[in-house]
């Protein structure tokens, strides 16, 4: 490794440091740090969520205990409960590449215990095992590396790993159904899928192929992104009388990732379908509307379960007259856990400077959280509207965020933002009282007469249902946004996304993924070292060439003295 280290860059992130070849050999993106960083958060969390659980259980079991003992038994079996201690979690990164993620959870995370590093490419595993080495014996005494497939490793230690953590190139669906059953009962299940054209409905086909679900183009189509690979997920648990709780779900950069912990439950799997919704999409406005998949009905001392009554909606949108495009299904119940998430952003605060992405994360949990003000992200109400849209399809100015929030708390309903999109809002109230609010601002503020056909001049056309009052109200901003605290930040640098896969060829065609200088530099070593190679083979032909006269004058010789 000495002698080739002039060929590696040395790249540090947090706590651990990789060898990087100067070639594209092994995989390894600097824009998902943010990545890395809300998955150690996520990880400490669950570390410190699984130490109280398991003390909880403890202290349940010696009560139960000293009812039936007293005296010394007593005293020893609290004594017993008390020094029994959770086995430190076992880790599997199914995907390693160079294994940055995997040293980062072993050098930075306290509690952890052993880490498993799997690839199926050898460049990658062997990269993987020099950096290993590379961040000293900490690192070679809790990360292991094997060449494996990760879908056969995880298939063969069902149960064996408290935290999996899938982070593959593209989509994560091949990897599901092993995973979740790799996974032990109340473990962690970390996912990331950038592919973001398929989940948002570019190849609406291929994502239901993958996922089982159809994707609607919207404003809302990251949210559904998410809400699509939770469903999928929940599908392949299913399976295996399995179920998930997701704890936080964010769409950041060019990816979604969700952390969801898996159970084992036969009766709670049951509720699955009163999870799951389709959506159906107005083609002419922005209205939209969920259909459950199941609904409940409670009997004696049971449940019955039994088909959602719809459909929702008449054939033709009851706002501007147009058909419905239907999605779905997605997962509708909450995609975060409030306490998880106002709990990682405390630890995230408070130890800012163990996390190279801190500004970019915190204002991710900031917006999905706003604890102190109660403005979270509403956590029982799936998509979201767009203010702009619906000024859009109007076709008239738009009201400020703070004063349409206003209307909407006026007239007795929630609002709140979301973490996907700056202008998003998500609100439980119903879009006739929506329009209705649109109704009485283009009132005030007057539009040019448009066509009687067009879907805003069908809304426009319709009076008012509902009395609409534009009075500032102190809930229609957040204590963030009140003191200008920056929560949708810009990219570091340029070309700030998803990377080439490894070992392949840079060409011009990668100039949107790396810039022209990158492009332009690699295509300027390729032709040096293309220009060495044909002079060292012209230096070979040469070398030929004499050998060949030589030999031809030796035959000659030879002849005319024969």
């Amino acid at each position: 490794m000495e002698s080739d280290l002039n060929d590696y860059t040395v790249i540090k992130e947090g706590e651990a440091e990789i060898l990087m070849h100067k070639k594209n050999q092994v995989f390894f993106n600097k824009a998902q740090v943010n990545n890395r960083d809300m998955s150690i958060a996520v990880l400490r969390e669950f570390i410190s969520k699984r130490k109280q659980e398991h003390e909880a259980k403890s202290s349940k079991r010696s009560k139960s205990a000293s009812s039936e003992n007293s005296g010394e038994h007593q005293v020893a079996s609290e004594e017993g409960a008390a020094r029994r201690e959770p086995k430190p979690p076992k880790v599997l990164e199914a995907l390693s590449a160079s294994g940055l993620r995997a040293l980062r959870y072993a050098r930075e995370i306290e509690g952890i215990g052993q880490v498993v590093a799997l690839d199926n490419d050898l460049a990658s595993v062997e990269a993987c095992q020099r950096n290993i080495k590379f961040n000293g014996s900490l690192a070679v005494s809790k990360v292991e590396s094997h060449h494996t497939d990760a879908r056969v490793h995880m298939l063969t230690h069902p149960n064996e790993f408290e935290v999996v953590d899938l982070d593959p190139y593209g989509s994560p669906s091949i990897f599901l159904d092993s995973a979740i059953q790799s996974v032990a009962d109340g473990g962690l299940l970390m996912c990331t899928a950038t592919d973001m054209a398929v989940l948002c409905g570019g190849n609406g086909e291929v994502c239901y192929s993958k996922y089982g679900s159809y994707p609607l183009r919207a404003k809302y189509c990251h949210e559904m992104a998410l809400r699509i690979l939770l469903a999928s997920i929940e599908s392949h648990a299913n399976r295996y009388k399995r179920y998930i709780v997701p704890v936080l779900s964010v769409q950041m950069d060019f990816y979604v990732r969700v952390f969801v912990r898996v159970y084992t439950s036969a009766s709670a799997m049951k509720n699955t379908p009163l999870k799951l919704s389709y959506v159906y999409q107005c083609i002419g406005c922005d209205s939209f509307h969920l259909q459950p998949v199941g609904r409940s009905l409670p009997k004696n001392n049971s449940v019955r379960y039994l088909p959602a009554i719809g459909p929702v909606v008449a054939q033709d949108c009851s706002h501007c007259g147009k058909k419905y495009n239907m999605g779905g299904p997605i997962w509708s119940a909450p995609m975060h856990d409030q306490e998880w998430v106002t709990s990682i952003l405390n630890s995230v605060t408070s130890m800012k400077d163990r996390y190279p992405a801190y500004d970019r994360i915190s204002a991710v949990l900031t917006t999905v959280s706003e604890a102190s003000c109660g403005f979270c992200e509403l956590l029982d109400v799936p998509l979201f509207l767009s203010l702009h849209n619906l000024c859009a399809t109007l076709k008239c100015i738009s009201p400020s965020a703070a004063m349409f929030r206003s209307a909407v708390i006026n007239a007795n309903y929630r609002i709140s933002g979301t973490h996907v999109n700056p202008l998003g809002m998500k609100t439980d109230a119903p879009m006739e009282v929506i329009w209705d609010i649109m109704r009485s601002w283009v009132k005030n503020h007057p539009i040019k007469a448009q066509s009687p056909e067009q879907p805003g001049s069908v809304i426009l056309s319709k009076e008012a249902s509902h009395e609409v009052d534009f009075s500032r109200q102190v809930g229609s901003m957040s204590k963030a946004q009140a003191k200008k605290v920056a929560r949708f930040l810009p990219n570091p640098e340029k070309h700030w996304g998803p990377k080439l896969r490894a070992g392949r060829q840079i060409t011009s065609k990668h100039v949107s993924l790396i810039g022209h200088e990158a492009v332009n530099g690699h295509l300027n070593q390729r032709h040096e070292e293309l220009k060495e190679d044909e002079e060292a083979e012209q230096g070979d032909n040469n070398v030929q060439e004499e050998l060949d006269l030589k030999r031809q004058k030796t035959i000659e010789e030879i002849s005319l003295t024969s």
